[in-house]
């Protein structure tokens, strides 16, 4: 954790967000990730989602069984929903939500979005063209050498 935290430290002093990120397995450091939203002009580049990519690379596997997180911060709906896919076994983080609300880090709106109805969000959302697109299911459904994920 103290690896995360030094990294966010860091992170503030080369232009970057105030948030990192260390992925481990059996006690060693396999990835970092420091935010670098605005360094880089890309909002998904968190700090937990930089680790993941680093992390996949290295291990060569879009899985990270047996990984533990430790996030300078509560990893907001982004990067919780991408260690979840990650298949990370723990996350440990510093930082409340709270905490990063209360420095113009507020997350919340996203949780309230994903509570309302599709055609209540403030992102105007409206499904097309759902018979053609299904076909790549049916292909994927049918594809007997996929790799699930």
């Amino acid at each position: 954790m103290r690896l995360a935290i030094q990294l966010s430290e860091e992170n503030v002093q080369n232009g970057g967000g105030p948030f990192g990120a260390v992925i481990a397995k059996n006690g060693e450091v396999i990835a970092t990730g420091v935010n670098r939203v605005t360094a880089n002009n890309d909002p998904t580049a968190h700090a937990e989602v930089s680790a993941i990519r680093a992390a996949c690379q290295k291990v060569k596997n879009f899985k990270l069984d047996g990984c533990v997180v430790y996030s300078s911060c509560e990893p907001c709906p982004m990067c919780l929903s991408a260690l979840y896919w990650a298949g990370v076994s723990k996350i440990y983080y510093a930082n409340t939500k709270d905490d990063a609300k209360a420095i113009n880090f507020d997350d919340s709106f996203i949780y309230e979005q994903l509570s309302l109805e599709r055609n209540e969000r403030s992102i105007a959302s409206e499904q097309m063209l759902r018979d053609e697109a299904l076909k790549a299911f049916e292909m994927w459904r049918d594809k007997e050498d996929k790799t699930e994920y």
